[in-house]
């Protein structure tokens, strides 16, 4: 799976930003996908995920009430809406095929840069 993480930018507290993420491969509506991100000098954490049919999702506390993961699989897309942004939400943010188990993950594409600031 080939993925292409977009939609950072700088946006002040408070903001709001939506992020996309465009994957390749047949077998997307089928897997489950997260958010991820890694602000610097810290190690990368788990942000929100979704189940293929996108009836379920997790949240990071952190982020629990302000962001929103969806999906829409005929477009190969999830997606992360952002609310109520705060400055430790800068980091550059990742998608991936996994959920909170993404420790041993490798194929991490790009990923696109969420600067908040205060």
């Amino acid at each position: 799976v080939q993925l292409q993480a977009s939609g950072g930018g700088l946006v002040q507290a408070g903001g709001s930003l939506r992020l996309s993420c465009a994957a390749s491969g047949r077998t997307f509506s089928s897997r489950v996908m997260g958010w991820f991100r890694q602000a610097p000098g810290k190690e990368r954490e788990f942000v929100a995920a979704i189940t293929g049919s996108g009836i379920s999702t997790y949240y990071a506390d952190s982020v629990k009430g302000r962001f929103f993961i969806s999906r829409d699989n005929a477009k190969n897309t999830v997606y992360l809406q952002m609310n109520s942004l705060k400055p430790e939400d800068t980091a550059v943010y990742y998608c991936a095929p996994r959920g909170r188990d993404f420790a041993a993950y490798g194929g991490w594409g790009q990923g696109t840069l969420v600067t908040v600031s205060s």
